[in-house]
């Protein structure tokens, strides 16, 4: 009799511990932490280690794999971080190309994605496999429309743009294009340019011979410097403008003087300690930061590396909603999560303050963007 209560004893303790694990969250992550991308993705992974790993009550595990910015390499992360580990979020890419190619996976296997890349096409126009994807950087949209009216007010008619030949280029160029028409500034040369190129000396030779007022740069990470180096080797004396693909320190390191100057459009965390104090985002942008630097070395911090953490922080929100509808490790509790990512409202990031909507995957307003200029090797906030 004592020995069958040893037993039935010890058969409850493995179904404790079967359900414990069971009911284990797992967010799944793919990023670019080698590659042209690694600027980006080496930020990520290193804020994902500042992640709470116990969310309303639940143990929290984060398997990351690298991608190297290969979309068929994101894909298969994808699967098998769903098939095999049966993750309940995914979180990735780094990049817009392998982030554009994992929405189908995404939406097959019905997980909700938080995409740690720039480009609106991820999340609109919306539709039945959208539905599943989330992203937190700020739609490149909202940053062309404060470039196009910082140029104009800087006396700007004309401009040169090159940018990546992907997914990321293209969607810059269209809403570039766009936001120049509304302010009347005409675009006179358009360049492209691979991530991987190592010249752009062809691209640049006809950009100056446009003679435009001012280059807009659409690259991501440090290949973004290539073309705007190679404009100063050929002595382009024009004012010069990137995206919020830049904002990070490997940029300024690999640009050195050749990017003093520039002007860009970036989330308020890259200036955080410059912010008002009566911001809503500077606290919450400058604990990141702290964390981040702690672990990392001071001035290591990435716009980047915040994208991720503003996954973290959507999840954090939402899990503790989706607890409350069913289990971990299931089909109910990944629709859960989408429901519960869909209802977050004036949720507070790093980055800015996020309202989802059935219609917009990213929520971010005006409030997610701020001017800043390259002074001195450093990033200054402009009026």
């Amino acid at each position: 009799m004592r020995r069958l209560a040893i037993m039935l004893l010890a058969a409850g303790a493995l179904s404790i511990c079967a359900g414990a694990a069971w009911a284990q969250i797992k967010i799944g992550v793919t990023i670019s932490t080698t590659g042209p991308a690694a600027s980006l993705g080496v930020p990520q992974r290193n804020s994902i280690a500042l992640m709470p790993k116990e969310i309303g009550g639940q143990t929290v595990e984060y398997l990351v794999l690298d991608d190297a910015g290969d979309s068929t390499k994101a894909v298969a992360n994808a699967r098998k971080l769903i098939d095999e580990s049966n993750v309940d979020a995914l979180v990735g890419s780094s990049t817009t190309p392998a982030s554009l190619a994992m929405i189908d996976v995404a939406a097959e296997k019905q997980v909700p994605m938080i995409s740690l890349a720039a480009s609106a096409r991820l999340i609109g126009p919306m539709d039945v496999q959208r539905r599943w994807v989330f992203k937190t950087p700020q739609n490149d949209s909202l940053m062309a429309d404060a470039i196009a009216v910082h140029m104009a007010g800087a006396g700007v008619k004309t401009v040169g743009f090159i940018g990546f030949n992907d997914a990321y280029g293209d969607g810059w160029l269209n809403e570039a294009t766009r936001a120049f028409a509304v302010h009347g500034i005409k675009l006179v040369a358009t360049e492209r340019f691979a991530r991987t190129d190592t010249s752009v000396t062809g691209q640049v030779l006809k950009l100056v011979a446009a003679k435009p007022d001012a280059v807009l740069i659409a690259g991501a990470g440090t290949p973004a410097a290539l073309p705007q180096k190679a404009l100063h080797e050929r002595g382009y004396a024009g004012k010069y403008y990137q995206t919020h693909g830049i904002a990070n320190a490997d940029f300024l390191r690999v640009g050195g003087k050749d990017v003093e100057g520039t002007v860009l459009p970036v989330g308020p965390v890259l200036v955080a300690a410059q912010l008002p104090d009566d911001n809503p985002i500077k606290a919450v942008a400058l604990d990141y930061v702290r964390r981040y630097e702690a672990a990392n070395g001071v001035g290591s911090v990435a716009t980047f590396g915040a994208h991720a953490m503003d996954a973290g922080i959507i999840l954090q929100a939402a899990i503790p909603i989706a607890l409350k509808s069913a289990k971990p490790g299931t089909p109910e509790f990944r629709a859960a999560l989408r429901d519960a990512i869909e209802g977050d409202k004036e949720l507070v990031l790093t980055h800015g303050v996020s309202t989802m909507t059935p219609q917009d995957h990213n929520g971010f307003d005006q409030r997610a963007r701020v001017m800043v200029g390259i002074e001195g090797g450093a990033w200054k906030l402009l009026p």
